[in-house]
């Protein structure tokens, strides 16, 4: 899902304008909570969205994702199938599908 241009993309950025040393795991990991509130900010009065508004939010909490990821040595496409694989034991096809129940109440 991350390509190399995207992720040589977002390191230019932060190198160009030296913000790497801000960019502690912890920050990043605020910043992401922060945007992630600014997207879910998107609905908060409303079902109907702002397409543009919403790509515009998840942009920067995808951008924050990526730089965590960077900062923590860590491959995001991997980082995402590890989890895919984790979580495909807990809902099992044959009994998660169509539901949204908990794992531990199927």
């Amino acid at each position: 899902m991350s390509s190399p241009e995207t992720k040589a993309a977002v390191r230019n950025f932060v190198a160009e304008r030296e913000w790497g040393q801000f960019h502690s795991p912890g920050n990043l990991i605020k910043s992401i909570a922060i945007e992630s509130g600014e997207l879910l900010e998107c609905m908060q009065w409303s079902e109907d969205i702002d397409p543009a508004r919403v790509r515009s939010e998840l942009a920067d909490v995808l951008t924050y994702a990526y730089l965590l990821a960077d900062r923590m040595g860590w491959d995001p496409d991997e980082v995402v199938l590890a989890k895919l694989h984790e979580t495909s034991t807990k809902y099992p096809v044959e009994k998660a599908k169509g539901k949204s129940t908990k794992y531990d109440q199927l």
